[in-house]
């Protein structure tokens, strides 16, 4: 797992690090640890704080983006989104394996 991380108009910690990397961390049972992930955290002019995670891997690709009072809170958000985003997809991948797998049976019978 690779992970970038970009702060604009936010001071960079080690605490936000940190947590940014802990939740990385709950994806890569989707992917096997080989994927990319960057970050992108901003303020906006009326003190919104963002969270954007953009994430690169095989089979799958995803984005999202969040908002919140709390940056913290941001990241749970975006996180929920990408794991939502991700259950999805390997739930189609799932039914169409099955649904090839049957038609295969129905096709011989």
């Amino acid at each position: 797992m690779n992970i970038k991380i970009s702060f604009k108009h936010l001071e960079h910690t080690p605490a936000l690090d940190e947590r940014i990397r802990e939740k990385s961390e709950k994806l890569s049972k989707f992917f096997g640890g080989n994927f990319d992930v960057h970050w992108t955290c901003w303020v906006d002019e009326k003190q919104v704080q963002w969270a954007e995670m953009k994430i690169v891997g095989q089979p799958h690709d995803c984005f999202a983006k969040a908002s919140s009072d709390n940056l913290y809170k941001a990241f749970d958000l975006v996180t929920e989104k990408i794991e939502r985003q991700l259950e999805k997809q390997k739930s189609k991948m799932r039914n169409r394996v099955h649904i090839t797998e049957s038609q295969k049976y129905r096709s011989a019978g």
